[in-house]
């Protein structure tokens, strides 16, 4: 087995690789850009080599640099994870030119799969299905033309050396077929360097199934089963599940069966997958071959236990596969979702800043994390805005549809935009519980998955709560609860304690007053009995009118983030009045609602005042709290001045009410 590698990645899939090397007591090299000098990659490999500034083409594409990296280091081969230079034949011929194992198939193979035309001509020579089209080199668009016009519409355009979606255009009529080529080759030239489209029957509520194959230097083929990647947003996939759910098994047979001939045509060798595009009946056609591994293989280890990365690194040592076909069996169900740094609502327009607080779902058996990121990382525009991959596994579909539910309501990023409950919308939506599966999906369940987020009264008097909690939380290392602590206890009267939350353009005015076994949140016209206890600094215990439950929360100095369900609902610019709507002046005073420095002292001894009028503001926790007159009256002392610490009850002011100083 090889002793040292490098990989020619970064992110989540350089840790992956990474990881199994481990395993296998194979040392690491890693490269890295400007943007990744700290990233996790970096940290994990036993060295790390610089390559270059923060942008892809100088630092992940500068082939030189990598191959000379490997050489500095002795590193016997390169792995080239997916996306970069994982299907670049030129970087392949370089390792192979300077005696490096590239962990990928053969150039050869690399070659007659890059191109759509390319490989289709082969498929169909090696009896591969093919969607009725036209592959060929004729280019004129005349003539393209006439074959669109035979194939019949609606049709697409695609470039031939393309691939996410770029230069393919859906054409629904005859009179619309030249402008929409002369569109494509335009983006296919600028996108790829390369004009050439071909031309294919457009398949109606097509499913998008792919099988994952490898061969061996030694002759032998296998399958690892398929998976159904359907669900898109933009022609790139968002969810992931093997095996592929409600296909009739002769069909799946069929298809598995030509993965396996496509992969011999090529004389191919390593981890490949072959992609097809599938009627709702099940009848596939090949798309194309991905000769490297796919961002989704982690379904496929899932249900068969296998590790598909040793597998990689077995085949290019030289190794035989580590299982024949009839030693691979399909366990149960996985799924996986692709947690992105994206605004769905605003058509998926990557988020790009700071991740502020993140939090994975604990791992198991049936839960498994891919990540590169961490808390405190940065999504730049540098790079794809992926944050995790969330993986899970049940023994049915129906159970792995329940484990992700659960994954993603543990699944908690603030900072910036994420699809966490765009993702959960659609594994709760029917169309996907059914397997209704097509690349259609989200467009078809737009209106159900877009709709607006609603915060109920519970939220709001939740995150008040909460936030009283963090800020007197050291009484809680008190005998007596916060309800009954100072300076909410009031004795023979009841004390209410204003708060305001700002949800955008919005305030909400939230009263707490303190009962024996809690607080009386009130909200608008509604209230509530509600009561609670912090966990840890970002969980807290909360029973609400008698159902308790576990919140999830984020705080920062300006606001408060609560975690339910797959949703995050935010609430921001708190504020907090605690002598409005108080008795405090009953009791001839007015005391510090909390440790803090004084900021304003508005009066002085002797001074007449009104109600409402401001006499005092401290600031705790970067936040201002305003001490008001509760009544008309008179300021008999202020006992504290600008810049002095005072702590939680603390005498602020004597105060004598109007009546009292006649």
């Amino acid at each position: 087995m090889f002793k040292k590698i490098l990989i020619a990645n970064r992110g989540e899939i350089a840790c992956r690789v990474i990881r199994t090397a481990q395993k296998l007591g194979i040392a690491t090299v890693a490269v890295y850009s400007d943007a990744d000098a700290k990233a996790q990659h970096v940290l994990l490999a036993d060295e790390a080599i610089y390559i270059g500034e923060s942008p892809a083409a100088q630092s992940y594409l500068q082939v030189e640099r990598i191959i000379q990296a490997a050489l500095d280091t002795g590193s016997e081969a390169i792995h080239p994870g997916y996306g970069f230079l994982s299907e670049n034949d030129q970087f392949a011929l370089a390792c192979e030119q300077h005696h490096l194992c590239f962990i990928g198939p053969p150039v050869a193979a690399i070659l007659a799969m890059g191109l759509k035309s390319t490989s289709k001509a082969l498929m169909e020579k090696a009896g591969v299905p093919l969607t009725p089209g036209y592959h060929g080199s004729n280019q004129d668009a005349d003539f393209l033309k006439q074959q669109a016009d035979a194939i019949g519409y609606p049709l697409l355009i695609k470039a031939s050396a393309g691939g996410g979606g770029k230069g393919m255009s859906l054409v629904e009529h005859s009179a619309d077929f030249l402008q929409a080529l002369a569109s494509c080759k335009r983006e296919a030239k600028s996108s790829f360097g390369n004009d050439d489209v071909l031309i294919e029957r457009y398949v109606i509520q097509p499913r998008h199934i792919e099988v994952q194959i490898f061969g061996d230097r030694h002759g032998n083929y296998v399958h690892l089963f398929e998976r159904d990647c359907s669900v898109q947003r933009r022609h790139q996939k968002v969810l992931e599940e093997a095996p592929a759910p409600q296909i009739a098994e002769e069909k799946l047979t069929v298809m598995r069966q030509a993965a396996i001939d496509a992969a011999r045509a090529v004389n191919y060798v390593g981890a490949g997958t072959v992609e097809f595009i599938v009627e709702q009946d099940g009848t596939a056609y090949f798309m194309e071959m991905n000769t490297r591994l796919q961002v989704e293989h982690p379904v496929t280890e899932m249900i068969t236990g296998q590790d598909l990365v040793e597998w990689q690194l077995r085949v290019a040592y030289g190794e035989p596969l580590p299982k024949l076909q009839h030693q691979l069996q399909v366990h149960g169900h996985a799924l996986e979702a692709r947690i992105y740094a994206e605004q769905p609502d605003q058509d998926f327009l990557p988020a790009i800043g700071r991740i502020d607080y993140l939090h994975y779902p604990a791992q198991n058996a049936y839960v498994r994390v891919d990540s590169g990121i961490v808390q405190g990382d940065e999504i730049t525009t540098y790079y794809d805005p992926m944050i995790a991959k969330l993986i899970v596994w049940g023994e049915n579909r129906e159970a792995a549809l329940v484990q992700m539910q659960h994954a993603l309501s543990q699944f908690h990023v603030e900072g910036l935009g994420n699809n966490i409950s765009f993702l959960r919308r659609i594994i709760s939506c029917d169309a996907f519980q059914q397997a209704k599966l097509d690349t259609n999906l989200i467009q078809r369940e737009q209106h159900f998955l877009f709709q607006p987020q609603q915060r109920h009264a519970a939220h709001w008097v939740t995150a008040a709560l909460i936030e009283l909690l963090c800020q007197f939380q050291q009484h809680r290392s008190t005998q007596h609860p916060l309800w009954l602590a100072q300076p909410f206890w009031r004795l023979n009267h009841v004390s209410r304690h204003r708060m305001v939350f700002q949800d955008g353009q919005r305030e909400a005015e939230i009263y707490l007053s303190p009962t024996a076994h809690g607080f009386i949140a009130e909200y608008g016209k509604q209230r509530f009995q509600i009561s609670g206890q912090l966990l840890d600094a970002n969980r807290a215990k909360v029973q609400l009118d008698g159902v308790q439950k576990t919140v999830a929360f984020h705080r920062n100095a300006t606001a408060i983030t609560l975690f339910d369900a797959g949703e995050s609902y935010g609430f921001h610019a708190l504020k907090a009045n605690y002598g409005q709507g108080d008795n405090q002046a009953a009791e001839g005073h007015l005391t510090a609602p909390m440790p803090g420095v004084v900021t304003q002292v508005l009066v002085s001894a002797d001074q007449a005042v009104k109600k409402d009028d401001v006499l005092l503001t401290l600031e705790a926790m970067k936040m201002e709290y305003t001490i008001r007159a509760p009544q008309d009256g008179v300021i008999a002392e202020a006992y504290f001045q600008v810049g002095d610490q005072v702590m939680a009850g603390d005498e602020l002011i004597a105060f004598a009410t109007a009546e009292d100083v006649a």
